[in-house]
């Protein structure tokens, strides 16, 4: 005997909408529990678990090399590139807080999101360029830990020192297997991780500050002329780096709805966001900058990463200890920002082939494939120039371009088109509300990207990809909103 077919239905609780679903939804191709919209009683996060979010998220390698980055290819000063990151995540947070808000309030992940704004089936195309970049961030990120977990290893084992390069990529597999696990274990472990994560990394930050302290004179620092031509305006300069790292978290503008829809009310987020991202990117940015120019004093070398130059320390447990707290602050960037999204959208997909397990394997699998040329690079097997620094330096403006469009239709479409109001039922099945494929969602995605390689390609409007989050995400928007023609179809 078949058991009785339901309906799904909705209630609001407090200011969350909530899902009980039905056998409808169920046997839908386009539902699974793991991107299902949560419970209000899984939404536990408060303003402090947001802003853990972050700083567990902003600690990381790349942050710390970020004001070498804009001094060395944008032609910026110390004190001008400590601006321009401050300025730059301030700026980030409009995307974030406001594409926040659908997560919150339904409790559904980013590729449900754009399921609104480009259809039940091409919520897919945003979802996936999104995913690849994570991917990409994944293995570089998980190439780091693996050399601090190399050089921990080192300390304490000298046979394993011996290894070299071997014993790096040992350790990238080490850490890969650490990330997975935690993602594996839900966002309950994610939470705790990061709120444990945090405070931690703030005390090593400042010990490391402490350190550096002596050595250094921050006149000195502050006085190093700008790498751009002498007289050159600094606004065209400062723009693309603005740009440049603008992108660094134009990522998560998109699948921040990953997060918020644990989060406890919009204020959580809100607040939270505004706790953790900007302080935090420009204090430790900072201290990057301060300890590599300290570098030379305390090591005898100029060293841009943080693993490298504490791994040079001469105490055993001291480098211990510190490899540690790297090893902590860079599988809480991981699995936060390069982990969960990926596995939403591979579940989005096949949400019937797909559940979060497969999708945290298939996001480690391909983060092992965008990284093979470096790790066997280390192992000695493959010779190239290509430097990591300038691998990813690049990516910033040039996968910046492609997402400010997706972020500028995300908000028009919650806030403009569609009122705040989703047809939430409809968003996990075909045939309903909202179509297969959004015309107006491409129209909108394909004009700023279009434009965007045309300024690559040619002499003409380069302006445009220098500019390309602010452009392509200003411009994005404002094809949607006219070419969705103000349908406010849909509502909770």
């Amino acid at each position: 005997m078949s058991e009785p077919r339901t309906v799904s239905t909705l209630r609001t609780v407090g200011e969350h909408i909530e899902l009980d679903p039905g056998t409808d939804l169920v046997e839908s191709p386009r539902y699974n529990d793991d991107i299902a919209p949560t419970r209000a009683a899984q939404r536990t996060w408060s303003r402090w678990n947001v802003a853990s979010l972050w700083v567990g998220m902003a600690i990381c390698v790349p942050t710390y090399t970020l004001g070498g980055v804009l001094t060395a290819y944008f032609g910026l000063s110390v004190s001008e590139a400590l601006w321009t990151i401050l300025v730059a995540n301030i700026v980030v947070l409009v995307p974030l807080t406001l594409n926040a808000f659908p997560g919150t309030k339904y409790g559904i992940p980013c590729p449900v999101v754009l399921r609104a704004s480009f259809g039940i089936i091409g919520s897919n195309v945003p979802s996936l360029i999104r995913a690849l970049v994570a991917c990409g961030w994944f293995g570089v990120q998980t190439l780091f830990g693996g050399i601090a977990v190399h050089l921990m290893l080192a300390a304490v084992f000298p046979a394993w020192a011996a290894l070299g390069g071997t014993g790096e990529v040992l350790g990238f597999f080490i850490f890969w297997i650490a990330n997975i696990v935690v993602v594996i274990r839900g966002s309950e472990s994610i939470k705790h991780l990061e709120a444990l994560a945090a405070p931690l990394l703030l005390i090593v930050a400042f010990g490391l500050l402490a350190w550096a302290w002596p050595k250094v004179s921050f006149d000195e620092l502050l006085a190093v002329p700008a790498s751009r031509p002498e007289g050159a305006p600094l606004f065209g300069y400062f723009m693309a780096a603005l740009t440049a790292m603008v992108g660094f978290w134009a990522t998560l503008s998109l699948n921040i709805p990953d997060f918020s829809r644990y989060a406890r009310s919009q204020r959580s987020q809100v607040i939270g966001q505004i706790i953790g991202l900007p302080l935090t990117m420009f204090l430790f940015s900072g201290l990057g900058v301060v300890l590599t120019a300290a570098s030379m004093e305390l090591v005898g070398e100029t060293i841009s990463d943080p693993i490298n130059l504490i791994g040079r320390i001469e105490s055993t447990w001291w480098v211990i200890l510190s490899m540690l707290m790297i090893i902590l602050a860079t599988i809480s960037t991981n699995t936060a920002a390069n982990i969960v999204s990926p596995t939403n959208v591979f579940q989005n997909v096949a949400p019937k082939f797909i559940d979060e397990d497969r999708g945290v394997l298939i996001t480690g699998v391909i983060g092992i494939a965008l990284m093979s040329w470096e790790l066997l690079k280390k192992l000695g097997w493959l010779e190239t120039d290509v430097s990591l620094e300038s691998l990813y330096s690049n990516w910033l403006i040039g996968y910046s371009s492609l997402l400010g469009p997706i972020a500028g239709i995300m908000v028009v479409d919650y806030f403009l088109i569609r009122k705040q109001q989703y047809d939430l039922i409809s968003l996990y099945r075909d045939g309903g509300t909202y179509p297969a494929w959004n015309t107006a969602g491409f129209i909108a995605f394909v004009v700023p990207v279009a434009l965007t390689i045309v300024a690559i390609t040619t002499d003409y409007v380069g302006w445009f990809y220098t500019y390309g989050w602010f452009t392509g995400s200003v411009l994005g928007g404002f094809i949607y909103f006219f070419a969705a023609g103000g349908d406010a179809g849909g509502s909770s």
